[in-house]
């Protein structure tokens, strides 16, 4: 028997990501669609998950995707990589049909691939991302459904998260590892036109990024696509779209002290933000 958690009344879009890079996930959202109700939650005291196996990753975030629901929440997002490639399939097959079949969860994978046949000319695409989303194999597994003879390399960064985090994204020392992880990709495949940048955090290290890149390489950063894709998701499903609440506003939760999340959220935001503190069980 499906739980229902609140009425069908209208409530925020929920974004949900281990850490702090879903915000630039939802910061391209709000460009794009402001109107809409938000309710962003980041697990920032159990982070990261790009090391963490499958059945941790989705226990952790079935048990956010849950609280979201119960605070009002029809649609969720799973602003992050790892999160989307360990956890969704599972929470929309397994779990969906018994929580509220009503309401729905999507991810950040399948709308950047979707794009990528337009992007790459040559049909050789790279990806860098974290250790998790690369073991996944996800990208290689929705790219080969869209796009089956598609040349695909991975290359995972364990580095960038922590360099981001800790605010030395923009630093000296943060060219080194960089330059290593772009390289180690354009050695296993020298043809590679298009670089998917798989991690939500990455977007902070695009001017980097950029200087240690071949020119003619497009990069391709997630936020653009995701709230282009939620767009027409809302326009494609109205029964979900007229249960999104609209009045411009963003509200932020994490599993961390509030004092840390805003310290660390005005690295992506570039603007201060106020959070509240729950615990996830």
């Amino acid at each position: 028997m499906a739980i229902k958690y609140l009425p069908q009344q209208p409530g925020p879009i929920g974004l949900f990501d281990s850490g702090y890079g879903g915000l630039t996930i939802l910061e391209g959202i709000r460009k794009r669609l402001p109107q809409y109700d938000y309710l962003y939650l980041g697990d920032n005291a159990r982070t990261p998950y790009g090391t963490r196996s499958f059945e941790v990753v989705y226990e952790f975030t079935l048990q956010a995707v849950r609280r979201l629901f119960e605070l009002g929440c029809h649609l969720v997002i799973l602003a992050c990589n790892t999160a989307s490639a360990k956890a969704l399939r599972s929470i929309q097959i397994n779990d969906l049909p018994y929580l509220d079949p009503d309401r729905r969860v999507l991810g950040v994978i399948r709308p950047t691939v979707e794009k990528i046949g337009d992007i790459t000319q040559n049909g050789h695409v790279g990806l860098l991302g974290t250790l998790g989303t690369v073991r996944s194999q996800s990208y290689d597994i929705e790219l080969a459904k869209f796009y089956p003879n598609l040349q695909f390399t991975g290359v995972a960064c364990p580095m960038w998260v922590p360099l981001i985090e800790n605010n030395e994204y923009d630093k000296p020392g943060a060219d080194y590892f960089v330059q290593k992880y772009i390289t180690e990709l354009l050695d296993k495949d020298p043809e590679i036109d298009t670089i998917i940048l798989g991690c939500t955090h990455y977007p902070l290290l695009m001017e980097k990024i950029k200087q240690c890149t071949p020119p003619h390489i497009k990069l391709v950063p997630q936020g653009a696509y995701v709230s282009e894709s939620l767009e027409s998701y809302l326009q494609r499903h109205p029964a979900i779209e007229q249960v999104c609440s609209k009045n411009g506003g963003c509200e932020f939760l994490t599993t961390e002290q509030p004092e840390k999340f805003t310290e660390n959220a005005a690295i992506f935001l570039n603007q201060t933000v106020a959070a509240k503190k729950i615990t996830l069980e």
